[in-house]
């Protein structure tokens, strides 16, 4: 897949030992569920849902796990729960899937 092909190239995934860390940029409040890019290495999904009592984070788990193609239990917000700026664990993907399978939803 060559650089313009691949909107997610700049996206900043670490792999782990049991899947990949996704850096998830999120924005509460949308219009509706949608991906938005990468920003500083991060995934911009916009969200419906508003940040309140776990609305947005539960939204996000469940959009990126449709997505993925992923079961929601194998998505784990492991890093900024309280604010914009998350870690999300995927469980049993790697980087690459992860990019090849966000370019397929994304219109990439």
């Amino acid at each position: 897949m060559n650089a313009a092909a691949d909107p997610y190239r700049d996206l900043k995934l670490t792999a782990t030992p049991s899947g990949v860390t996704i850096p998830v940029r999120s924005v509460p409040r949308a219009r509706r569920n949608a991906l938005d890019g990468v920003v500083e290495g991060a995934l911009r999904v916009q969200l419906a849902a508003p940040p309140v009592e776990g609305a947005a984070n539960r939204a996000l788990v469940t959009f990126l796990a449709n997505l993925l193609g992923v079961a929601k239990g194998d998505l784990a917000i492991t890093g900024g729960e309280r604010g914009r700026h998350k870690l999300v664990h995927a469980r049993g993907l790697i980087p690459e899937m992860v990019r090849a399978r966000l370019a397929l939803a994304g219109g990439g």
